[in-house]
């Protein structure tokens, strides 16, 4: 007896979609068909539904879906001519020409005379004929390029031009088709082997642009290995860069639903993904690779193997790489760079090691994963400690100083190892300063636990003393102090919580301090002192004492310029923790008042990190040049760093003040990569930092050029539920002023999905929100695109701006008001639907009128004028009420210039020019005429 109940179900579903479409709603209609589409056994009905989540995705810009949706409803009905031209339509935004004229072409033969099917016929035709034309024209370019790179007799500058003439062509979408259809990629293999740079360079952009996009043109790594493993950083970071752009290519269909520039998709993206994994891995222990190429392979394994998004249950890809990889990373990080054989190092190899561990470690789901990774390194270490030689005890502590810089608990299980930490405390007495140097960074690494500092704290504090007194060699005595300052700050922001004596740290930084500003020690010297000034300045004292000293400031800060990216970290931290932009929980009242009855220790706040002390601390250091110094260590992209600036940056954005001189020094183009490639928290609180700038600064001067189109997408990334109330206002805010500045900065923010969200917090219960929402779609209606959704038909869009408009929240009101005397303004139209939004609307347009705030009776009047320009009508209701007096009362004005009697007159001489009213020839004086 239910027998009818699908079916009907079906058709509620389908009508509520063809709603939704009409109201311009292009995502609930979608997910209206998409649900109707599951409950439906009946092709022909389904074949509906496709056609119609079609033109849904069309809307949408998602092409293929929509084409792929005309296709499901064209293998029911061939004949289906709406399908066939959706079809038609998707297959020319994905570039598909042919596809789409010889659909267009069947729509035209089956309706000869719709003149959309005509219009996109002759339109496929001239893009097919461009394309022939410019392809034939490519072809020849390619060729004679070609020819010059095997000409044995050209000459080398010949040859150089040719190969970055090649690069120039692999960019456009004709040349690299036709550079990959005559088989280049064999020629540019070959150019690989070339000893001139220039070529080298050349041949790897070239496939660069021959592989962004194109999962089918990933050819292998092994060479590529090769090329990136060579001494030539250039060259290195180039082969770097064209291994990136393929590993992308491999993974995007693994992120969405994508076939983009490619017809013809590899079956198994991760089998040759897998593969080039494979191929990094075995670049990490080999000898033959120079150490930037070592980096740049640790670099890209940490870019593209941790999951991207944590919410995605998948980590396999991870887990492969610890079940075939963890051994050679653990190879490269217990190198010791002193020591004759093994691979070469920079002084970067060990950090980028540490910060790749940490992410595999941060991937894992559950506690069986992480004790398997535990126990793994716990074996490598323990195989390599328990070896009768110096050497692989050497390995062994140096992995386990590693493992303590990144995922700690490993660290910390590695040196319970038996007999590791008396063999740490006896190789810092040896006579041998290489073995000194890893024994005594193991235990600075150690010290900074609190596991361990608690062992080392009585045992390890005389060793490190009589270290930095006796030694004779600076690289000891700088790790030494360091050891003692990570020991004396390991109570952390607990003013009460003292390792040390009173004053101890203060002299330790002083000491630090000293180092820093030593140009005649070598660089790797000094960045130690900022290792340990990172750990001191938990110290207020030490903070203050820092921050008034410019020499130590500028010394740091020219060390973060340096291209050494081990000290990025530390200035980070030492930033971080002067400015005190770290998170910090404050304990619920009560619970604090257990823990006192309870005698339990209570943590305590130094005197010197109040509000008012890290005001002025923000402000030395930005006179002393911070945000250049951040600026530059943004650029150098470290995997260790973005973090830290990103904390920096947002305390140094939060007082109003201050980002004029944030702006002027660059910081403003220097947060929109950290906005974009960063940690999630990152992402929103560099977003947010933009947002304070954009807010309080001219957006066109903080990011100048076509930077200030990049800053859209952070913001709008901002108007979400995971975001505070906070956020979502600057965002709004910031949003508003961008809104305001030009037609294509709002196409972009319409481009974002950005209209939607403003219109969701225009219903936010908290009035600042609601209010901020208004106020941008306010700016957003001077697009067209944002008013033909209000003439939309079924819709509340307008009811709102009314009932808004009779608000009272003065802000609100205003923003409300102003949007509809701009709507009402540029769509006349939509005046005679304003008295069906609400049988209050003349009272409310009235209120208007009678505002003791100007910038409300002002937009009264222009709405009251807009109306009666509108319709005759709508001017007879306006005068037959008590806007008429209200009107010649504002029209009489103040005897100066008012914009306000102005327009409120010309709503009179309106009324008059309809014949409703006549004039009594006192200035505007106005009485109805009595038919």
């Amino acid at each position: 007896m239910w027998a009818w109940l699908p079916s009907n179900v079906i058709t509620v579903l389908q009508d509520e979609g063809n709603t939704l479409f009409k109201a311009g709603d292009m995502k609930g209609a979608a997910c209206c068909y998409s649900k109707a589409i599951k409950l439906s056994d009946c092709k022909a009905e389904r074949a509906v539904l496709y056609r119609n989540r079609s033109a849904c995705y069309l809307k949408l810009e998602e092409y293929t879906k929509a084409e792929a949706d005309a296709s499901k409803a064209l293998d029911t009905d061939p004949g289906d001519v709406k399908a066939r031209f959706r079809r038609a339509q998707a297959c020319q935004k994905l570039g598909q020409l042919n596809q789409a004229f010889e659909d267009s072409q069947k729509c035209a033969q089956l309706e000869p005379k719709n003149r959309a099917f005509q219009d996109l016929l002759r339109e496929l035709g001239a893009q097919i004929q461009q394309k022939a034309k410019q392809m034939n024209s490519t072809d020849a370019r390619v060729q004679q390029m070609f020819s010059l790179l095997l000409d044995a007799s050209a000459t080398d500058s010949d040859r150089q031009k040719a190969a970055q003439n090649l690069v120039v062509l692999s960019r456009e979408d004709a040349g690299a088709e036709q550079i990959f259809r005559n088989d280049g990629v064999k020629l540019i293999q070959r150019l690989l082997e070339s000893k001139l740079e220039d070529i080298l360079l050349s041949a790897l952009r070239t496939l660069v642009g021959l592989c962004t996009g194109h999962q089918s043109r990933v050819s292998r790594l092994r060479q590529l290995c090769g090329v990136m493993g060579t001494g030539a950083s250039a060259v290195s970071l180039a082969a770097c860069h064209l291994l990136q752009v393929m590993f992308e290519a491999l993974t995007q269909d693994m992120r969405k639903d994508f076939r983009g520039k490619d017809e013809a998709m590899l079956a198994e993206p991760s089998r040759e993904l897998r593969s080039m994994l494979r191929h990094l891995l075995d670049m990490l222990p080999a000898t033959a690779v120079s150490g930037p190429g070592r980096d740049s392979a640790i670099n890209l394994l940490v870019k593209q193997v941790p999951r991207k998004c944590q919410k995605n249950p998948d980590n396999s890809v991870t887990l492969w790489v610890i079940d075939q990889g963890l051994k050679q990373i653990l190879e490269v990080a217990g190198t010791v760079p002193e020591l004759d054989h093994g691979p070469a190092l920079t002084e970067n190899t060990n950090m980028s090691c540490s910060v790749l561990l940490s992410k595999l470690y941060d991937d894992l789901k559950s506690d069986k994963e992480r004790e398997n990774f535990s126990k793994l390194c716990e074996d490598y270490v323990q195989q390599h400690f328990n070896r009768p030689d110096v050497e692989s005890k050497l390995r062994a502590i140096q992995s386990a100083s590693t493992l303590l810089q990144g995922p700690s608990d490993t660290g910390n299980q590695a040196l319970e190892v038996p007999g590791m930490m008396d063999a740490v405390i006896a190789l810092c007495a040896s006579k041998d300063v290489s073995h000194q140097q890893v024994a005594v960074e193991a235990l600075i690494h150690a010290s900074g636990k609190a596991k361990r500092a608690s062992f080392i704290t009585p045992n390890g504090v005389a060793l490190l003393k009589d270290l930095y007194k006796n030694s004779e060699n600076d690289r000891i005595r700088v790790r030494a102090l360091v050891g003692l300052c990570k020991l004396g700050s390991a109570g952390g922001t607990d003013f009460s919580m003292k390792q040390f004596a009173e004053g101890s740290t203060v002299k330790l930084a002083k000491q630090c301090r000293k180092w820093l500003c030593n140009d005649a020690l070598p660089a790797t010297s000094r960045r130690w002192s900022v290792e340990g000034l990172a750990y001191l300045t938990f110290d207020a004292d030490v903070k203050e004492d820092l921050v008034g000293d410019r020499n130590a400031l500028r010394a740091m800060f020219e060390l973060a310029k340096s291209e050494d990216k081990t000290v990025l970290f530390a200035v980070g931290s030492t930033l971080v923790n002067c400015t005190n932009s770290y998170d910090v929980e404050k304990p619920d009242p009560q619970m604090l008042e257990l823990a006192k009855y309870a005698k339990q220790h209570v943590p305590e706040e130094h005197p010197k990190d109040e509000a008012s002390y890290v005001e002025k601390r923000l402000g030395k250091l930005l006179e002393a040049g911070v945000v250049s110094a951040l600026v530059c260590m943004v650029r150098h992209e470290s995997p260790a760093l973005t973090e830290s600036c990103r904390e920096a940056f947002l305390a140094l954005v939060d007082r109003q003040q201050d980002r004029g001189a944030v702006v002027a020094q660059g910081g403003g183009k220097a947060l929109i990569p950290l906005a974009s490639d960063n940690t999630v928290v990152g992402k929103v609180k560099s977003a947010q930092a933009l947002a304070k700038i954009t807010i309080t600064s001219n957006p066109e001067i903080a990011f100048p050029g076509e930077r200030i189109y990049e800053v859209v997408r952070p913001l709008i990334s901002l108007l979400s539920l995971e975001c505070t109330l906070l956020q979502n206002f600057e965002a709004l805010m910031a949003l508003t002023n961008l809104a305001g500045i030009s037609e294509r900065l709002r196409s972009k923010m319409i481009q974002e999905k950005a209209v939607p969200k403003m219109e969701g917090y225009m219903f936010e219960e908290h009035e600042l929100v609601r209010a901020a929402a208004t106020e941008c779609m306010c700016n957003m209606v001077l697009s067209t695109e944002v008013q033909q959704l209000y003439l939309a038909t079924g819709n509340d869009r307008l009811k709102l701006l009314v009932l808004y408009s009779g608000e009272e929240d003065e802000r609100l009101r205003r923003a409300a008001a102003g949007t509809l005397a701009m709507l009402t303004a540029e769509q006349p139209e939509l005046c005679a639907r304003v008295p069906a939004t609400t049988t209050h609307w003349l009272e409310i347009l009235q209120a208007l009128l009678l505002s003791e705030v100007g910038d409300l009776r002002h937009r009264g009047v222009v709405i009251a004028r807009n109306l009666m320009t509108a319709e005759r009508s709508l001017a007879e209701t306006l005068m037959e009420s008590e806007a008429l007096e209200i009107l010649s009362v504002l029209a009489k004005g103040g005897g100066t210039p008012d914009p306000i009697a102005k327009t409120a007159q010309s709503c009179l001489d309106k009324a008059i020019e309809y014949g409703i009213i006549q004039s009594s020839g006192e200035a505007g004086a106005a009485r109805i005429v009595e038919e």
